[in-house]
């Protein structure tokens, strides 16, 4: 029996040992590859409107920014606001054009940026992707609409008195 149990320690030992590891068999290529799959993943459940496909795919303390000043979700909050839009099969849908990825050392963190193709036209989407035991997760993620230098005289015009009264706003906190 005592052998037994030492067994199964070993083999437990060794599987989450291996578990740990398989990253660091990986190219850089392969986990790049990982990575951008769990983020057109990600993309296309907003676009499915599946919603628990969608926040698998988020760290448990994920954070979305979205375009607005006001919008910094933390994940439960970014849930709630999100589920009457899943709910109602109409989501967003995101399709990135351009993408790079960077990986640090330790192979379970990654950053990236990605070029988007939106409703809102082009967007910038950026954030951070951390290795969790189910695989690479959004832990943090900016979208931002992008603005041609040429126009921006112009939306700042557009967006002055919101942006004055959300700033005066923030002060006064």
């Amino acid at each position: 029996m005592k052998i037994l149990k030492i067994a199964l320690v070993f083999c437990l030992i060794f599987s989450c040992k291996s578990a740990i590891n398989t990253t660091h068999n990986q190219s850089p290529g392969e986990l790049k590859q990982n990575i951008s799959d769990a983020l057109d993943n990600w993309h296309k459940a907003a676009a499915d409107a599946n919603f628990n496909n969608y926040f698998e795919l988020m760290t448990k303390d994920g954070v979305f920014l979205g375009t607005d000043a006001t919008e910094n979700w933390q994940n439960q909050e970014f849930k709630a606001f999100s589920k009457p839009y899943f709910d109602k099969g109409k989501a967003w849908s995101f399709t990135s054009v351009e993408r790079n990825i960077y990986i640090y050392d330790n192979q379970k963190i990654a950053w990236f940026d990605e070029l988007l193709d939106t409703q809102m036209k082009l967007c910038r989407g950026s954030g951070v992707m951390k290795l969790e035991d189910d695989g690479w997760k959004v832990a943090h993620y900016v979208l931002s609409i992008t603005i041609p230098n040429d126009d921006v005289t112009d939306v700042v015009k557009l967006k002055t008195v919101s942006d004055s009264l959300y700033t005066r706003k923030l002060k006064l906190k």
